[in-house]
């Protein structure tokens, strides 16, 4: 296989894209994040990074790689990762799981303060749903509720903790739901809408490499949303973060997937519990007997 060969997309492209420098970037943002590159994807890593080389003034992908290749510039690695990372989301993206959300925070009342975290937060539609979610249930906008929301790309989180959206964000949600938690932009925010301050009140936002070495999440939590996320990691790389979902865990705690995601390979760790919602395995103590068939 000639890895110097140019990939091409029907035009000229700005800069020499070759097959190596693309097998370089899904080594990179595969060690650095656990993100596994689908081969498809050349040409939108080729249009998210050629931004950065315009941005940096290199002119060709092998010095910037190197560059990134040197581990020297925390800003760049950064900016890397926002470039290659995707940030899809919503308020009440995959509805069925907030009401079983509610339900379960509503069984710890008066046991513990409720402890959630949203693990890929993006734009912060996810943990502000998680937020008024938590009002509704408890019917207070100061329920006994923290969230803790990451993500891995700074930008999004910057935005998520800004709190304001366009208008047409909130257009699927009731019209007394955007009154009650939304505030209407005016003059120069016209078109667009802020969260209510209790809202953001409730939400920590923390930037978490889900690879990384050290997490800073204290536990036990009641609850984790892990939804579309995983699907960008390979089973291994799976299994590892699982590994540490689980003791951050309250015993009773859920882990929330996204739709398109499976933990089969993980069974002794997470049992399914209902649709993409998982809870702790039970297991057996040692020389307990086994059902019978």
């Amino acid at each position: 296989m000639n890895t110097n060969l140019q990939y091409s997309s029907g035009h000229d492209r700005e800069f020499v894209f070759t097959v190596k420098d693309f097998e370089r970037v899904r080594q990179l943002i595969y060690d650095h994040a656990g993100i596994s590159l689908n081969p498809s994807k050349q040409d939108m890593v080729y249009s998210r990074l050629a931004r950065r080389l315009r941005a940096t003034g290199i002119n060709n992908f092998q010095q910037y790689l190197d560059r990134l290749g040197k581990n020297s510039d925390d800003a760049e690695w950064e900016a890397f990762v926002n470039a290659l990372t995707t940030n899809l989301t919503s308020f009440f993206r995959e509805p069925h799981h907030f009401p079983l959300l509610a339900e379960h925070a509503l069984k710890q009342k008066g046991r513990h303060p409720i402890s959630l975290w949203c693990s890929a937060a993006s734009t912060g539609e996810e943990p502000y749903t998680m937020a008024m979610t938590m009002v509704d249930a408890f019917g207070s906008f100061t329920p006994p509720v923290t969230i803790i929301a990451t993500d891995l790309d700074t930008n999004v989180l910057a935005k998520a903790e800004a709190g304001v959206y366009p208008a047409e964000r909130v257009e699927k949600l009731s019209d007394d739901m955007v009154k009650r938690f939304f505030l209407k932009g005016t003059g120069t925010q016209a078109g667009f809408v802020r969260v209510r301050p209790e809202l953001r009140a409730m939400i920590t936002f923390r930037q978490v490499n889900l690879l990384g070495e050290e997490w800073h999440i204290r536990g036990p939590l009641d609850a984790i949303f892990c939804r579309n996320v995983m699907i960008y990691f390979d089973k291994a790389t799976q299994l590892k973060i699982l590994e540490r979902f689980a003791p951050l865990l309250q015993p009773d705690g859920l882990l929330f997937a996204g739709h398109s995601e499976s933990f089969h390979n993980a069974g002794h760790i997470f049992s399914l519990r209902g649709k993409t919602v998982y809870e702790l395995a039970k297991h057996k103590p040692p020389g307990a007997p086994h059902a019978k068939k």
